[in-house]
């Protein structure tokens, strides 16, 4: 198809093409409508740039102009998506020289984001005033994140085999797409593949919980599954038990933060999220790694004040 494509195209529908050709049905879903969103955000900023116009001005201009309305980061996978594309018309004769050479990755200034997350005493508080009936209810879930900080999609993808209740293991190998509905789906990356330690509390709560129900079925899904409607679930709790109000994902940030204030390292923290490397849960978790920092300054001079 590709074959088709000549010099003066719209580089717009060359870059549409090269999508189909290259990444329908290569990719997870969620990262093939990013490429289409750079393809419409293509078409709506140089509808008019035929393929064989793209120089290195033209292809920082356009990236320029995404920029005013990105933050920066978005800018750069921007860019990478753009990328593959325009150097494989260069290596087919489309465009002389290679544009993206150099590029300038600008961008709006960010906004400060805290992330929200409970203490331990109002997770305590939390967890204690849970409807844990004898069947399977959002309850159940709320409480499993809060005790592993799974993400959304892979508590949601769990069934009963997942459980290795001797070793007091939980196994991640899959999520589940509750935004298209298509069932199970890769993890976020090869590192989101773990096994996670659970307590004996929730060994004996999960085990009789799940006592005859399919093993390969997802224990939480009866229908269509929706974010919103387990956060507002947790959200009634938080109000009723009158604590900060937070999201599911809050609880994964709450699942972290307690285990480094309780002197966990970032490594092991790392690998029980299934972050992709420290650097992403160092990022994630910096303010609360530099109050930890503080607290280890202050064990030092009082260690240190004791020497004589």
């Amino acid at each position: 198809m590709l074959n088709e494509i000549k010099k003066d195209d719209l580089f717009y529908e060359y870059y549409a093409r090269w999508v189909t050709v290259y990444k329908k049905g290569a990719i997870r879903k969620v990262t093939m409508d990013k490429y289409l969103m750079t393809q419409q955000w293509v078409k709506k900023l140089v509808p008019d740039l035929r393929v064989c116009e793209m120089t290195r001005i033209v292809y920082q201009q356009l990236l320029n102009d995404y920029a005013q309305h990105h933050e920066r980061q978005t800018t750069m996978d921007f860019h990478h998506q753009l990328k593959g594309a325009i150097l494989d018309a260069v290596d087919e004769g489309l465009i002389p020289r290679d544009p993206t050479r150099k590029a300038i990755i600008k961008g709006k200034t960010p906004n400060p984001k805290k992330i929200k997350y409970l203490n331990q005493f109002e997770l305590h508080t939390l967890l204690t005033s849970l409807d844990l009936k004898g069947e399977v209810n959002w309850d159940w879930f709320i409480l499993l994140v809060a005790k592993t900080g799974m993400r959304f999609s892979e508590a949601v993808a769990l069934t009963p085999k997942d459980f290795d209740f001797s070793h007091q293991t939980l196994s991640i190998s899959k999520t589940w797409d509750y935004k298209g509905q298509s069932g199970f789906q890769p993890t976020k990356n090869k590192s989101s593949i773990r096994k996670i330690q659970i307590d004996w509390q929730t060994v004996i709560q999960f085990s009789e919980l799940v006592k005859g129900l399919p093993e390969n079925k997802p224990i939480f899904v009866t229908g269509n599954v929706y974010n919103s409607t387990v956060n507002d679930i947790l959200a009634r709790h938080c109000k009723r038990a009158k604590i900060p109000v937070i999201s599911i994902h809050g609880l994964r940030h709450t699942h972290a933060s307690i285990l480094l204030f309780a002197g966990v390292s970032i490594a092991s923290v790392a690998r029980r999220l299934g972050h992709a490397s420290m650097t992403t849960t160092q990022k994630t978790y910096l303010h609360i790694i530099q109050e930890l920092e503080n607290q280890d300054v202050d064990l030092v001079m009082r260690s240190l004040s004791g020497l004589s």
